[in-house]
């Protein structure tokens, strides 16, 4: 009997990314064939975002595309936790489902397309089937978000934060480590809060005792003996005590953290804590504490109710904080979103311009912030070659998102490789590196 096959588009965050590697993962195991074209799928499942107006967009023009294209659609992911609307939308759907639902997916693909078989475990690869390079993984900790941040839906979408138990989070990426993995981007929607909903309940994980706590979940992934990196680390107080874990080598010297913006005006309105005074004292200490630490963060230009002087004062944070990497939006309305409501909306030629402005003082940042990296020696990853070079990151830059680290002379490295380079040159976004012999 022919397999039955099940086409599979995988939309947004790291997040998303990790449902459709549990959702895929569990259409291998009950024998169904993952498509890479919509003809030859049955069924075609469509894993959508809705962090952002242009996320939402292009979720639901990839929902057009299928239906076009092959007509049998399930939708799930942050989008589908609007089901009527969607469903009013596209009438023709097979089924629609929310966030973090990989069984109500499989149900609905069961009901449209049953298995030619029983499950059969065998049929997987070590540590499930995986969107990302075999040496790198997501590992996702948590569900959900507790904070009520006025530009965002998410936790309206996936609901409140729900931490994973520790012993599985430990299990999983054992598995992981042991399928060949040798970096882990820890990931959640607050990364930070891990924990706090089971108030850091003490849990035994393979024969000692573990807090479910961020700091003694990072100590007990680094004793893994692999790069351990953490993103969407919301600026709570305590997150100073993984400093100390990253100048000890528990966890790769590289933080994500979301400012989002430094006037507290503006943050106030958002709902986001913190000032610019306070976090420019913290990232001094950071550094003072770890000088090889890289920082990442995001911010939101534009937002209703941003003054041109609160602008300007932003721009000059930028400068002061000498911030490594930088994403940065223009605030766009996305339907839900309480900050929709908020008096003085910035006109959208000012939001676009304002991002404008800032991109460009953040390049020349970071620009400086690379060129001092020239002459040092460090140890990389590689990702994969271009023509005529290996692209590798350190633990400055993380995949996908961050800038990479072309060596010119890595004839012979294979992907998943760790390697001593130098750093012989820089540019706006990407390090140049010789192999250290």
């Amino acid at each position: 009997m022919k397999s039955p096959r099940v086409g599979f588009v995988s939309l947004g965050c790291p997040k998303a990314l990790v449902d459709s590697e549990r959702i895929l993962t569990q259409l291998r195991a009950e024998g169904y064939v993952i498509s890479d074209s919509y003809t030859d799928a049955s069924v075609v499942v469509v894993n959508t975002c809705g962090f952002i107006q242009a996320a939402v967009e292009e979720s639901l023009e990839a929902i057009t595309e299928a239906l076009d294209e092959n007509g049998r659609v399930i939708v799930t992911g942050c989008l589908g936790a609007r089901d009527q609307e969607i469903l009013k939308r596209f009438p023709e759907l097979v089924a629609v489902t929310g966030p973090e639902s990989a069984e109500s997916v499989m149900e609905a693909v069961r009901m449209e397309l049953p298995p030619s078989h029983a499950p059969f475990q065998d049929l997987l690869p070590p540590g499930g089937i995986k969107l990302t390079p075999r040496h790198y993984a997501y590992l996702k900790i948590a569900e959900g978000c507790n904070n009520s941040c006025t530009f965002c839906v998410i936790p309206g979408m996936r609901g409140r934060l729900v931490s994973r138990s520790i012993h599985d989070i430990i299990d999983e990426a054992s598995a992981l480590v042991d399928a060949g993995v040798k970096e882990l981007l820890v990931v959640s929607q607050d990364t930070a809060a891990y924990g706090a909903d089971v108030k850091y309940r003490t849990e035994l994980t393979r024969g000692r005792p573990l807090r479910s706590h961020i700091t003694d979940l990072t100590r007990a992934l680094g004793d893994l003996d692999i790069w351990v990196r953490l993103h969407y680390v919301y600026p709570y107080p305590h997150i100073d005590e993984l400093i100390p874990l990253m100048s000890e080598g528990f966890v790769v010297p590289y933080l994500d953290v979301p400012f989002q913006h430094c006037v507290p005006r503006v943050l106030k309105r958002m709902k986001r804590p913190a000032n610019a005074e306070n976090n420019l004292a913290r990232i001094r200490m950071w550094r003072s504490l770890c000088p090889e630490l890289t920082i990442r963060s995001t911010f939101i230009v534009g937002f209703p109710g941003e003054t041109e002087d609160e602008f300007n004062l932003l721009l000059e944070f930028l400068t002061e904080a000498q911030l490594d990497r930088v994403g940065c939006f223009a605030y766009s309305p996305i339907q839900g979103a309480t900050a929709n409501d908020l008096d003085n909306p910035v006109p959208e030629e000012v939001r676009e311009e304002r991002l404008a402005r800032f991109m460009a003082v953040q390049e020349e940042v970071s620009a400086e912030r690379l060129r001092r990296r020239i002459g040092q020696t460090c140890t990389v990853l590689t990702d994969g070659h271009s023509e005529s070079a290996v692209l590798a990151r350190s633990a400055g830059e993380s995949p996908e998102i961050d800038g990479v680290v072309i060596v010119h002379d890595g004839v012979g490295i294979e992907p998943g490789q760790f390697v001593d380079v130098r750093i012989t040159g820089s540019d706006n976004h990407d390090l140049y590196a010789q192999q250290v012999c």
